[in-house]
């Protein structure tokens, strides 16, 4: 797979792309089995995408990357090292500035993603180059590309049931298609020992589903800032100023208006294919003037007020379930609930071999790269902590929280933290060049503090091969693996 940072052959191998060798060459794969068996790890999230798998089209499968993958899983036995598989994507795909799902099923519904950057639609780190602005890539969740996208993925037979996909509705085909190519990876793996099961899907977002305002923002403000509405108007081939924001913790801060789109390029193949404009949410009044009209578009169905978690990814959970259970139904499902909801109540039926495995960040010191022994966000609550006493106990508190909504929501059933971690990058690299990592042990200390204070189970983010001083973990700016090649030792 290409790195983030690289221009070349991003678009021109969207069909024919390999992810043979991802997270690393089978001939190294002793070499790092290896050493996490050494430094205590018996328990590996292992990552795939659908990309990966599917990459070629509907149902074509990649056996190449199937085969190589049931080879890791070996060399991880071989090792005695236990794995349970992540499907793994960030706002949907990588022509959205993320990873994730192919090509196709952006081009299946109607977009051209080659005007994407033009018309604000994804911020992609592989089309703007360097320097790619920090922790920019997750305001892609509010943008058109990934947003719609989710939309259609989950609620597509409630909010564009005109979409049809060789003649099946966006849901139904994107969905089916999502969880047969995870199954592929089902088979290669059905039986082997060390496989304890699988994720749903990393971080899904939840689109522009449950918004009741399309004129409002995200909670991540930074760069360019188009609203849902505006975002839409853009993407139909409009030029329009938006807003544009510095990156603050405390408050991201208005740096004026920007030109967007000013060539007017539609992300649309054809016009008659906008679907938002085609599900009646806005059109253009008799002046030609882009109008929103119906702001709560996404919020009420059928004259009811919508859950996501309730509603649309409890059904999708359900049925990925079902599908990995028709392989082996002794593995563990490990469900994540979408970024910023909670997780729905499951019935004991559908609760059964299903983990709570949704993820927790100090988010202070990942949105900022800084850390700071007195300032701390709790995430929980939305609200700054001061002092060192009052971070422990919040952060402690936070992952008490998560053991209540697996009581809540999934009975007696575990809670695994499926990602945490810190950047290593933080105070602008200082430490590389000084060798003094102080400030990186006191706060993932700090956060491993929290997980044993809970007595929790966790999975911790990450584990990068080719990790390097220059460009992290080759994804988005970022640097969060606790092995790096440039720090490497032995």
């Amino acid at each position: 797979m290409i790195p983030s940072h690289q221009k070349e052959q991003f678009y021109e191998t969207v069909y024919n792309v390999s992810s043979v060798g991802r997270p690393f060459p089978l001939n190294q794969a002793d070499e790092h089995f290896e050493r996490l068996y050494q430094w205590g790890y018996r328990f590996v999230r292992l990552l795939v995408t659908w990309e990966a798998i599917e990459h070629a089209g509907p149902g074509l499968y990649d056996e190449n990357y199937l085969n190589y993958i049931q080879a890791i899983v070996k060399k991880a036995d071989d090792h005695h090292i236990n794995v349970f598989i992540d499907p793994h994507q960030d706002v949907w795909s990588r022509f959205t500035g993320g990873d994730g799902a192919p090509y196709w099923t952006l081009d299946k519904v109607g977009f051209d993603p080659l005007k994407f950057t033009e018309a604000g639609s994804a911020i992609i780190h592989n089309v703007k180059g360097d320097p790619f602005p920090r922790m920019i890539w997750p305001t892609n969740y509010n943008k058109l590309g990934a947003a719609t996208m989710f939309t259609l993925f989950f609620g597509g037979n409630d909010f564009a049931p005109q979409v049809k996909i060789d003649s099946v509705g966006a849901q139904d085909y994107l969905q089916l298609h999502y969880i047969n190519a995870i199954k592929q990876v089902a088979l290669k793996l059905k039986g082997l020992p060390n496989v304890i099961g699988f994720d749903t899907f990393n971080e899904p977002g939840s689109g522009y589903i449950g918004m009741t305002d399309l004129n409002a923002f995200g909670l991540l403000k930074n760069g360019i800032m188009p609203t849902p509405f505006e975002g839409m108007v853009l993407g139909a081939g409009n030029a329009i100023e938006v807003d544009r924001y510095e990156f603050a913790l405390t408050g991201s801060e208005l740096k004026g208006k920007v030109l967007v789109n000013p060539n007017r390029f539609s992300v649309w193949k054809e016009t008659k294919k906008d679907i938002w404009k085609t599900a009646g949410v806005w059109s253009e009044n008799a002046q030609g003037k882009p109008e929103l009209l119906n702001p709560d578009y996404f919020s009420i169905v059928k004259g009811s007020k919508v859950d996501f978690s309730e509603n649309y990814f409890r059904p999708f959970a359900r049925r990925f379930k079902e599908a990995m259970h028709s392989v082996d139904d002794s593995w563990l499902i490990f469900a994540e609930p979408a970024l910023f909801h909670k997780m729905p109540k499951f019935s004991e039926r559908e609760a059964d071999r299903l983990v709570n495995a949704g993820h927790w960040y100090d988010a202070a010191t990942l949105l900022t790269k800084e850390y700071s022994a007195w300032f701390g966000v709790d995430v929980i609550k939305g609200k700054p902590v001061f002092g060192r006493h009052a971070i422990r106990e919040a952060f402690h508190d936070n992952m008490a929280h998560h053991k209540e909504e697996t009581a809540r929501s999934l009975g007696n059933n575990p809670t695994l933290i499926g990602e945490f971690g810190i950047p290593f990058d933080m105070g602008e690299k200082k430490a590389f060049s000084t060798g003094d990592f102080a400030d990186q042990e006191a706060c993932l200390d700090r956060s491993f503090r929290a997980m044993e204070s809970n007595q929790l189970s966790y999975t911790l983010w990450n584990y990068t091969a080719d990790n390097e001083n220059k460009h992290g973990d080759q994804w988005n700016g970022e640097d969060l693996s606790i092995f790096s090649r440039s720090q490497q030792k032995k």
